[in-house]
């Protein structure tokens, strides 16, 4: 399936209409168009199973994005005006930032977001995102799992419920917070239902729906910025498992669990801190972690539900503890055999540091 050059044109077209005379903003959005169309043809060449990505038109688009023009910032850095006609005015920023900090001129783009408890901007700034932090000379890897949020080759067991806030007898093995609000979840949503289409009812009650599910994903994003970050100021390296969660994912007795966990966004902030701190994250493959003695090297076969590693030579250790030695061994080895050196992170391209108000 292609697209026509008539069907691009139309695109940045209703693009352009919808934005108005800003030409900022219309080449923003047509950056996002080009993107997507980009990303679906190289999806085409290389192959890729299942679905190709094919782009649609966003008749309901939650963010608009500026470049250096259509905006100005207040002297004092607290308000806003928008001066691209289209009625948005001057805007009163609310909340704690510290975009007073930075000169304007490092200000790139901002970018205005719609939640669903109300509109939200995203200052992206050209700054060094980098911190010095004295070295520790500590190592550890981590056997991420659903029993346990992480286990490192410590023995350590992430069980702090939600930033270790919680007394220790409330504290759960893994956080899931979707399971935690998943009772309420279903009440909301069966709420919509039994409101008439078209009516203000029915728009409030999609609004309550939203708001819950925007909780548990900032709930999620908090609690690995957070253990990402921790773990990073620790220990100068960082071994982790290079899972495929979209094919993981596709076991539906286990899909809401893995995705409630939230592997790869902590594996991002990992990469981040990472680069930020001067460390080095490396992602090995995780095959065989969890078979294989971390004492003697051979290969004990278990099934998923065997949680303790039992070995002849006499090592009997927790399942994941066993794992997290061997990935850091693995590790260890992807470094000595490739010579790497430095903040290893797989991100490719360079990151700005966006500050939202």
């Amino acid at each position: 399936m292609l697209i026509c050059r008539r069907s691009r044109l139309l695109v940045v077209i209703r693009l352009a209409h919808f934005l108005g005379d800003n030409a900022s903003a219309v080449q923003a959005a047509a950056e996002r168009a080009w993107f997507a169309i980009s990303r679906f043809y190289d999806n085409c060449k290389k192959n890729k199973p299942g679905k190709k990505g094919y782009p649609r038109f966003q008749h309901d688009n939650r963010s608009v994005e500026y470049k250096t023009s259509g905006w100005s910032l207040h002297p004092t850095k607290r308000r806003v005006t928008f001066t691209d006609k289209k009625g948005i005015g001057e805007l009163k920023l609310m909340g704690k930032w510290d975009i007073h900090t930075y000169p304007v001129k490092s200000i790139k783009r901002v970018r205005i977001v719609r939640r669903a408890d109300g509109f939200y901007i995203q200052f992206c700034v050209d700054v060094e995102c980098r911190e010095d932090i004295a070295s520790t000379g500590q190592e550890i890897g981590l056997d991420f799992g659903l029993e346990y949020f992480y286990t490192d080759s410590n023995g350590h067991h992430e069980k702090a419920a939600f930033g270790g806030k919680l007394p220790p007898k409330t504290c759960r093995p893994n956080p899931r917070f979707l399971r935690k609000a998943e009772k309420q979840i279903k009440h909301a949503q069966r709420r919509i239902y039994k409101k008439q289409k078209g009516k203000n009812g029915r728009n409030k009650a999609r609004n309550r729906y939203a708001r819950k599910h925007l909780k548990i994903s900032r709930q999620r994003t908090e609690h690995s910025l957070l253990k990402a970050r921790h773990v990073m100021q620790s220990n100068d390296l960082c071994v982790y498992e290079n899972l495929q969660v979209k094919n993981m994912v596709r076991n539906h007795h286990l899909a809401k669990s893995i995705n409630d966990a939230g592997w790869r966004q902590f594996r991002s902030y990992l990469e981040y801190f990472a680069q930020k701190y001067g460390k080095m994250a490396l992602a090995v493959e995780p095959h065989y972690t969890s078979q294989q003695c971390p004492q003697c090297g051979i290969m004990v076969k278990k099934s998923l539900s065997t949680r303790t590693h039992t070995c002849k030579c006499g090592c009997v250790l927790q399942r994941d503890y066993a794992a997290a030695i061997n990935i850091l061994r693995k590790g260890k080895e992807k470094i000595a055999t490739s010579g790497q050196g430095g903040s290893k992170v797989s991100s490719k391209k360079k990151s700005r540091n966006a500050l939202g108000s």
